[in-house]
């Protein structure tokens, strides 16, 4: 059964094969979590429930235990055989994790249960992202946390991109866009808890290869149009600002 619908668009076959490649593992997923790791400004929640929105193929399973320590780990996913492949890497892992086949839009999760949430570069795929969002407010307890970590427009919007992977074009954002988005479903977050980083993978262009021959120096921030956004983003307690 699929849980596939308009609000997503589904990976190219290079990239369906670049998410199990260990340049996406080591370089990419890692270093993210490790990032919205050091952007925690309070003591993490003990023994959580995570949810990992758009798991893919369970390569994040791994770098989040080490870094949260779940009690109770959830992936979901819209693509049947993503989920497939997540569960044997959750087997192989010797993680117990529970699979969910559904759209970000429409979690199959109940209200206020979650006190984590993981979402790394599913949302460039999501067409409703308002609605996904909502979701995730939803799905999170007061005083749960988002943790989104993004591709901006910048980088999608670049021709080798477009090349090899396939996202809906007209939903993709700024990393001040996201984090507008983000604090308009009722998120918070101060300056501390955003990065943006500055990977050479994320610059589509040369992959940074001049700057890494010394031939350029790198745009410092404030300069340079940001191709990535991280922010730990979290959900008020009731009555909170009100």
């Amino acid at each position: 059964m699929s849980y596939l619908s308009d609000n997503y668009v589904e990976e190219t076959r290079f990239g369906f094969w670049f998410l199990r490649s260990h340049t996406w593992q080591h370089h990419v997923l890692r270093v993210a979590i490790n990032d919205l790791r050091r952007l925690f400004s309070d003591p993490l929640p003990v023994d959580p429930v995570l949810l990992d929105a758009g798991c893919g193929q369970g390569k994040s399973f791994q770098y989040l235990r080490q870094a949260f320590a779940p009690q109770r780990l959830i992936g979901v996913d819209a693509d049947p055989h993503s989920l497939a492949l997540s569960a044997e890497e959750a087997a192989r892992q010797g993680m117990a994790v529970e699979l969910i086949g559904s759209d970000c839009a429409q979690l199959a999760v109940p209200d206020a249960s979650v006190d984590l949430l993981f979402c790394h570069q599913t949302f460039h795929h999501l067409v409703e992202q308002d609605k996904a969002l909502a979701e995730f407010h939803r799905v999170l307890k007061p005083g749960g946390y988002l943790m989104f970590a993004e591709s901006t427009e910048a980088y999608i919007d670049t021709w080798v991109i477009r090349w090899l992977f396939r996202h809906p074009m007209h939903v993709q954002k700024s990393a001040a866009q996201y984090l507008e988005m983000i604090r308009n479903q009722g998120f918070q977050f101060e300056a501390r808890h955003v990065s943006y980083p500055y990977l050479w993978w994320s610059r589509a262009k040369d992959f940074g290869l001049l700057e890494r021959l010394g031939l350029r120096r790198p745009k410092p921030f404030g300069e340079r149009e940001e191709t990535l956004v991280n922010v730990v983003a979290r959900k008020p307690f009731e009555g909170a600002g009100q």
